[in-house]
């Protein structure tokens, strides 16, 4: 029998792995990508005081670049324009790749 590769729980480990070295503060925040099967939710967190500062989500049918837009006002209105990526063990290419290059001609650096 062949054992199938979960690619989910690989994820998972992926995540666990890269978030040991990744600490939003807050001066330069945490931006956090969850990708489900139906949408793409984005958040930006503040890890000292554990808190959601911002967040955004949208369907996975809709560009990524409308997600960037939406949350690149909301980061913009508190004054951020400095995070740290945190992809979640994700690749980054296609939307993902997409989604953070919208946010860099936005002007939020990371």
């Amino acid at each position: 029998m062949i054992n199938q590769i979960e690619k989910n729980k690989l994820r998972i480990k992926r995540h666990f792995r890269n978030r040991k070295n990744i600490f939003g503060t807050a001066e330069i925040p945490r931006l956090y990508v969850f990708r489900s099967l139906k949408n793409y939710y984005v958040s930006i967190v503040d890890d000292t005081k554990g808190i959601t500062l911002a967040s955004a989500k949208i369907a996975r049918k809709e560009s990524s670049e409308k997600l960037a837009e939406i949350l690149a006002e909301k980061v913009i209105k508190i004054g951020i324009n400095k995070v740290i990526f945190d992809k979640s063990g994700y690749k980054y290419h296609g939307r993902l790749k997409q989604f953070a290059d919208s946010l860099r001609e936005r002007g939020i650096s990371f």
